[in-house]
């Protein structure tokens, strides 16, 4: 696949509708406001196009002052098309990262709870009773918590304000029009000709944004007549029965039938991405059968100019946007041409490439460029998830995309979400036994980093089995080294060296070299320094990052640092473990990878300690605890892994005093996560003591004695850049 390219289509720069200037409405948003005031609950309802979104979101952001900082949240609804995943939405659109089995429900009380907070649900009408039962629930046992819903419909709760929101009055929909139209070159005045427009779209902002976008070709009066054209053809000359929603069905229908038919074409081929999508995705789904590749570009700008889709500037490109109004109305146009099944076929074959792409870049400089992409292609991805594991036959398909989907679950802060599609697409049965035991592994490895140890042994154990009967070495390797994994957490440290010189052997043996065989090197590193061998720890680890840096990977080797800055510390040089500490947190946090955050800030509290601010310390370790409940069972509940956490503790507690350290650590509690890094990255507040040297002997059986050594060769160089 090639390296997406991302060209501007115009040089206006034309903002989504929902995002362009706000017009008018001023009546309307005190009214808002006022609701908002007086009821828990409010729902916005009114036909598509009325400007129900624009008002909500200007009434969420005028509320913010006077509550705390990003103390509201707009959550997208109309991509969601399973009701199961209403949730995930809603814990994605507040940016929460969890990667406990816990249910989505679970975290948003948890997270919300004791904050007032304003939440946004736009476009629920298709999820009407997914959404009222998650709303009921939260305004239930979340005292604080406001709901401003959007839609064509009542949630129907009791204690439910609703707030119709009527068309655009006559001078408010001039004035928007004229405003459009400048955007658009022409100027159009005040004049008895626009105010008939006006009055024809029935101040619908959607349709008269539509009908802006055809200036440059025709004059008000042309656009007049033709629209009353269009009207009598659907009316039957019957202008006063006209219902407000035919109105915006005929000002679409009417833009529709202005357009070239290549432009008709690739409007309703474009109705098969889900919220945004780009160029380069674009030409590959929509081009063929009338629609060249290279005249997609062309005829994408035409729409664009038209108002037809609008174009954003994100942190990976520009990228194009259909409103849910206009897609559904392209929708229905692909289902009549009977093409639209091979459309989201054709889509489906993008994303499964995209996701290989990505999976292969992981392991390279584009890593972050990586992780990037895949969140922007999110609902692009699981739209393709849900074709595949809907549709007859297609079963290893989903499996195989949600296995090559394994560095986002697992290293993006996706676990919960992950395991869904992965339990869901092994359930299905393939003739394809290869895509199902990629599936069934990385699934045993979120469930290890869940916590959730049986389920996780089940799937690797059917991997292992499955993998031997049909001489799939890969399998078997990817299958053993996570088994090596879930005995490290587990604190059988015997059991996990075995397994992982055994993985690690079948790697080299089958020329496999990514981000997971370095992990299993530095999961080996962490069971020979917790067994004491530091020195084999260190040369395990200076070998991984070195590999990682000669690749550009970033994620493997923030944890090759965690272990080289435990040796660090146990080596008596707390100084050269903070500056480990601090590259291992940054990357962590920047990959929304929480168990890597929250081992590193544990592991910083101590170092902390050791140069002499137990107050400090007792900070990030009550930030880590305010943590560790997203994550999973704290450290693992591993005594390993426990044993730095407790000589922290033991030595803040003897410098600070009982009472002072809990202090500090309701402190450090009160953080959040972004909060939580800027503080352990930037440094405390607080004036150390007198510093407490770093223990060079035994601790206890976790800890066990330093030693350096140079770094030996890599055992997996010889590797290829395949996963599995």
């Amino acid at each position: 696949m090639r390296v997406p390219q991302r060209p501007d289509l115009s040089t206006d720069g034309d903002p989504p509708l929902e995002l362009t200037a706000f017009v008018g409405r001023s009546a309307e948003l005190a009214e808002l406001a006022e609701a908002m005031e007086a009821a828990r609950l409010v729902t916005v309802t009114g036909v598509g196009g009325v400007g129900k979104s624009r008002l909500a979101a200007r009434a969420a952001a005028r509320s913010a002052p006077r509550a705390e900082p990003r103390a509201w949240a707009r959550v997208e609804l109309a991509p969601v098309r399973d009701p199961q995943f209403v949730e995930y939405a809603v814990v994605e659109a507040l940016g929460l990262t969890d990667h406990t089995t816990r249910l989505p429900r679970e975290t948003l009380l948890d997270r919300l709870a004791g904050r007032r907070f304003l939440l946004v649900l736009d476009g629920f009408e298709h999820l009407v009773a997914a959404c009222a039962d998650l709303v009921s629930e939260l305004l239930r046992r979340l005292p604080e918590l406001r709901v401003l819903a959007v839609g064509r419909r009542p949630l129907g709760l009791t204690g439910e304000r609703l707030f119709p929101l009527a068309p655009l009055a006559e001078d408010e929909a001039v004035q928007l029009f004229t405003d459009r139209a400048r955007q658009h070159g022409p100027q159009t005045g005040d004049c008895p000709v626009v105010r008939e427009l006006c009055r024809r779209l029935e101040g619908l902002p959607l349709a008269l944004e539509l009908a802006a976008g055809r200036l440059r070709a025709l004059s008000p009066a042309q656009l007049l007549e033709r629209l009353g054209d269009r009207f009598r053809l659907l009316t039957g000359g019957g202008r006063d029965a006209l219902p407000r929603h035919q109105a915006l069905r005929t000002a679409i229908g009417w833009s529709h039938e202005l357009c070239t038919p290549t432009e008709r074409l690739l409007w309703a081929r474009l109705s098969v991405f889900a919220q945004t999508f780009d160029l380069e995705a674009a030409e590959y789904v929509c081009s063929g059968d009338g629609l060249d590749a290279e005249d997609v570009l062309d005829v994408l700008a035409e729409l664009l100019a038209q108002s037809v889709i609008s174009r954003e500037e994100t942190p990976t490109g520009s990228r194009y946007r259909m409103l849910d109004t206009v897609r559904a109305y392209g929708a229905d146009w692909l289902e009549a041409t009977g093409d639209a099944v091979r459309l989201r076929r054709r889509h489906r074959d993008w994303y499964l490439g995209l996701a290989t792409w990505c999976e292969l870049e992981w392991f390279s400089p584009r890593q972050r460029e990586v992780a990037a992409r895949v969140e922007a292609e999110l609902p692009n991805l699981r739209t393709a998830l849900e074709f595949c594991l809907t549709e007859p036959d297609e079963a290893h398909l989903g499996q195989y995309l949600a296995g090559s989907l394994w560095f986002c679950w697992a290293g993006c802060g996706r676990l919960s979400e992950g395991r869904r599609w992965l339990e869901r697409s092994v359930e299905l049965d393939s003739e394809y036994e290869q895509s199902r035991l990629k599936a069934l592994w990385v699934l045993g490895y979120v469930a290890i980093l869940q916590g959730d140890t049986v389920p996780a042994l089940t799937a690797l154990r059917e991997c292992r089995v499955q993998a031997e009967r049909v001489a799939d070495v890969t399998a078997v390797a990817y299958a053993e080294h996570r088994t090596g994994c879930l005995a490290l957490v587990t604190d059988d440290m015997a059991r996990a060296e075995t397994l992982l010189r055994s993985a690690l052997d079948r790697y080299r043996e089958i020329g496999e070299l990514n981000s997971n065989v370095l992990m299993a090197q530095v999961e080996l590193a962490m069971t020979q320094a917790f067994q004491g061998d530091l020195a084999d720890a260190v040369r395990l680890c200076e070998d991984v990052r070195r590999v990682c840096e000669d690749h550009g990977e970033r994620w493997a080797r923030s944890y090759a640092l965690y272990v080289l800055a435990y040796a660090a510390w146990r080596d008596g040089d707390p100084a050269a473990a903070r500056e480990l500490l601090a590259d291992c947190l940054d990357n962590a946090h920047a990959f929304h990878d929480l168990l890597g955050s929250v081992l590193s800030l544990e592991l910083l509290a101590l170092v902390t300690a050791a140069q002499g601010d137990p107050a400090e310390a007792a900070v990030l370790q009550g930030a880590a605890g305010r943590m560790w409940p997203s994550v999973g069972l704290p450290l693992f509940g591993s005594a390993y892994y426990n044993a730095p956490h407790e000589l922290c503790e033991a030595t803040a507690r003897q410098a600070l005093g009982d009472e002072r350290y809990e202090e500090c650590a309701r402190e450090g509690a009160r953080l959040d996560g972004d909060a939580a890094v800027a503080r352990a990255l930037g440094g405390g507040g607080v004036r150390p003591l007198q510093a407490l040297p770093a223990p060079r002997g035994p601790v206890s059986h976790a800890l066990g004695d330093a030693g350096k050594h140079e770094p030996a060769a890599s055992p997996t160089r010889k590797g290829g850049e395949t996963a599995g």
